[in-house]
């Protein structure tokens, strides 16, 4: 006895196919924008310095327990 998922057949009709004339194009596209964006990337430096940024977030400029880095409080002029 055959069961009734096994006597259906799937049918695609032209259709339902129609919509890979206009995904595919729409792909490829969106794929030469990421490549070119990328290759942009690559020609105006983007990814020279990699290790700078994590080093420099190590190196925290703005403690002033750092020797030589106090501010500088200017006096004050007080006109009595």
């Amino acid at each position: 006895m055959q069961s009734l998922s096994s006597t259906k057949k799937w049918r695609v009709n032209s259709s339902s196919m129609d919509i890979l004339f206009l995904l595919i194009p729409i792909s490829l596209v969106v794929m030469g924008i990421a490549i070119g964006i990328f290759l942009w990337a690559i020609k105006s430096g983007q990814y020279e310095d990699l290790e700078g940024p994590a080093h420099r977030i190590l190196m925290d400029d703005d403690d002033p327990r750092i020797p030589g880095n106090q501010s500088k409080k200017e006096p004050e002029d007080s006109k009595d």
